[in-house]
Order: C-alpha cells, then sequence, then structure tokens
C-alpha cells in the first residue's frame, strides 16, 4: 500500500511539471474534465514587454489572451474573433487606439465589447476623451499589476450583469418615460421609436436611473452602485459617462429632460 501510494503521488508530481512546463495554467482542469468557458481578452500594446508581462498575468488569472502589436493586427482580431473584452494602448503605429475604439462602438457587432485604455498620457483631457469615445475604464503606464488585474475583474463582472438577467424578478421587463423606451430583457433602447446604441457602462447607468426614477443619487453612490467596489475611477468619471448618456438619449444634452443635474446632489431621473 506504500509503494503504491508513493506510486500515485510520484506520477501526480510529474503531470503538474508537465503542466508547469507546458506553460498552461488551466492543465489541470482540463486533465480533470472542468470544461468552464475562459474569457477571452485582446491585448494590444506596441510595447513587447509590456504585452508579454500583461498577457503572462491575464494567463496566470485564467483568462485565454491573444494579442496585437498595431491598430491594424488588433482591428483583424476584433472582426475575426469573438472577445469579452480588449486591454487598448492609445498610442499605437497606424490606426491610434482611440480609432479603434470608436469602431468598436460604431460597429453593431462590437458595440458592446468592453475597453479598458492603456496610455502613458496622465493628462485628466486625455482620460475624458478615451471616456467620452466609449471606454469603460482607464489606466496610466506605468501601473500595477494589481490594479489592472483587479479593473478587468470589475469590467468583466459589469459586463456579465449588463447581459445577465435582471436579479429582482418582481422587477419590470420594459420601461417607458416620453419618447424613451427600455426593454430590460432584450437590453435594448428606443428613442422615439429609433434604436440607440451605447456603452455597456452608459447602459448600466440608464438601467439604474430608471429602476429608481426621481431619486437623487450623488456620484459617490452611483459609483458604489453602478461601477462597484472593485473599480478604480475617481467621481469625475460618472460625469462623463452622464454625458455620455445624454448625448445617446436626449435631444439637447445641454437641456436634459430625463437624466437631470440636481445641483450641489447629483443626478436623477426625469422631473
Amino acid at each position: 500500500m506504500r509503494f503504491a501510494s508513493s506510486t500515485l503521488l510520484l506520477i501526480f508530481s510529474c503531470f503538474v511539471v508537465a503542466c508547469r512546463v507546458m506553460g498552461v495554467n488551466g492543465c489541470l482542469k482540463k486533465g480533470l474534465a472542468v470544461s468552464s468557458k475562459k474569457k477571452r481578452i485582446l491585448v494590444v500594446d506596441d510595447e513587447k514587454d509590456i504585452v508579454d508581462l500583461v498577457a503572462y498575468n491575464l494567463e496566470k488569472e485564467g483568462y485565454e489572451v491573444l494579442t496585437a502589436g498595431d491598430g491594424e493586427k488588433a482591428l483583424a482580431v476584433i472582426k475575426s474573433d469573438k472577445l469579452d473584452l480588449v486591454v487598448l494602448d492609445l498610442m499605437l503605429p497606424g490606426i491610434k487606439g482611440l480609432d479603434i475604439c470608436r469602431i468598436i462602438r460604431k460597429n453593431p457587432n462590437t458595440e458592446w465589447l468592453p475597453v479598458i485604455m492603456v496610455t502613458a498620457k496622465g493628462e485628466d483631457m486625455d482620460k475624458v476623451i478615451g471616456l467620452e469615445i466609449g471606454a469603460d475604464d482607464y489606466i496610466t503606464k506605468p501601473f500595477s499589476i494589481r490594479e489592472l488585474m483587479a479593473r478587468v475583474r470589475a469590467v468583466l463582472r459589469r459586463a456579465e450583469t449588463r447581459k445577465g438577467p435582471a436579479q429582482d424578478t418582481d422587477a419590470p421587463e420594459t420601461f417607458s418615460f416620453r419618447d424613451l423606451q427600455l426593454d430590460y430583457g432584450a437590453c435594448a433602447v428606443a428613442v422615439a421609436g429609433r434604436k440607440v446604441q451605447m456603452g455597456p457602462t452608459e447602459y448600466r447607468l440608464l438601467t439604474f436611473f430608471t429602476r429608481h426614477p426621481g431619486r437623487v443619487y450623488s456620484r459617490d453612490q452611483l459609483l458604489d452602485r453602478v461601477w462597484g467596489d472593485e473599480t478604480f475611477v475617481e467621481p469625475r468619471t460618472v460625469d462623463v459617462h452622464i454625458s455620455r448618456l445624454r448625448g445617446a438619449i436626449e435631444k439637447d444634452k445641454d437641456n436634459p429632460e430625463y437624466i437631470l443635474t440636481v445641483r450641489g446632489l447629483g443626478y436623477k431621473f426625469g422631473s
């Protein structure tokens, strides 16, 4: 019995070592026939050292990682592969990161694809531009890997929540106010019968507001309720996404009728 146990232990140890040599994080799971589907993340950066570092750590977290070193290759991967998230550098050779983000948001097949922008620029205006054109989050080089991993988890969690069914089974499946219509089950928004496209964060904001019409929420409350605890964002981020949401659903974003500012307090939906 002692010999048999030692033999089994030796076989298992060899299997673990083989997995490490192969560099496949999911090897043990595959060997034990665990069939959980990995999230697919595209990392786009022209600095190979950064790509390798980020890809290595994402794979350690259990994600499937694809990489691209320029804008053209990134767009090719986005068009041909089913992705769950793009980690996108702003300054790229060829097509720039901002243009890639715009293309993602304008394409009906990828408009809901979450994007985390990564850049060496740290000015507030660069962050605002990145968020305004459709990025879901923003991180500045140099960054810590732990922070990036936390942002990745948070953005993916928000995307899953957005795609998943409503937690409150008693909540209505549709909402209508003036020309605005929402179908929560289909994740569809229309204004005056016209389909409206928006990013996942804007949709979550709109869903939250329409689930609680008339109630005022501060920026910090919205960060807690919509962004969650693990996301590293500043209160100003709320203003940027509110502006984008207004741009999608309001006739005049400077004189809104749906998402209203309550001076000194925050925001609310409706009158």
